[in-house]
């Protein structure tokens, strides 16, 4: 689904959350697995994906994500080093502290608590009523398909303490950051774009993007970026 050809790369990950990934890259790589053994056994949302993702025929699951690897990578070795933005704001931004502090608030919440009792159940139901959504392809196995749903599942649970307000204050401040840091890519990368610009490549979760697209839409200010390298 990623395009071929690409001018910087976006993640909605924050600055300390992409040290962060090449650490556990390094980590990986001195103890094989070791993450995913981890998750597999945390009880967690991510337990229940690594535990489903493992019983279908693909290579993986893989911690740290490997695909945000090999685009970091590629972003690192291409045209002497292209553009790389983080999207999500870092702990020293005092509004994203307060939007996170109040996400914590709803996962504390004694209905929210409750909650986890249902998770497996909720967690099924939500893995059948993906599969409809799956369109078939001939480029894709039926686990990728498979494998679709239960990262559905997976969105979903993680979601599920976010109230309505908490995922458009989330979605806008992530819109108002891509802009910035497409506009920085215009603005400071030697290029001959044409009339259609740079491409910013930002990998998103299957089942976030139908929100962030409406918000993208709806965006209508740019936050100030600078490029991580």
């Amino acid at each position: 689904m990623r395009p071929r050809v690409w001018d910087g790369l976006a993640l909605l990950s924050s600055s300390d959350e992409l040290v962060s990934l090449r650490e556990e890259e390094d980590q990986d790589k001195v103890s094989p697995g070791i993450h995913i053994d981890s998750a597999a056994v945390s009880g967690t949302t991510l337990g229940m994906l690594v535990r489903d993702l493992s019983e279908l025929d693909l290579e993986g699951p893989s911690i740290p994500d490997p695909e945000k690897i090999r685009l970091l990578r590629h972003a690192e070795n291409s045209r002497g080093g292209m553009p790389i933005y983080s999207i999500e704001p870092g702990i020293e931004d005092n509004e994203w502290v307060d939007w996170q502090s109040r996400w914590a608030d709803e996962q504390v919440r004694f209905r929210n608590l409750l909650a986890t009792i249902g998770r497996n159940k909720r967690w099924s139901q939500v893995r059948k009523r993906a599969v409809i959504k799956v369109a078939y392809s001939k480029l894709a196995s039926p686990d990728l398909g498979a494998a679709s749903t239960v990262c559905a599942a997976w969105w979903h649970e993680e979601s599920f303490c976010l109230t309505d307000e908490l995922i458009h204050e989330r979605d806008s401040r992530f819109s108002k950051r891509i802009r910035g840091a497409l506009s920085n890519l215009r603005e400071n990368t030697p290029g001959d774009w044409g009339d259609d610009g740079p491409t910013l490549l930002v990998p998103v979760q299957q089942a976030h993007v139908p929100s962030l697209v409406n918000s993208l839409i709806a965006c209508e200010s740019v936050e100030r970026m600078e490029r991580e390298q």
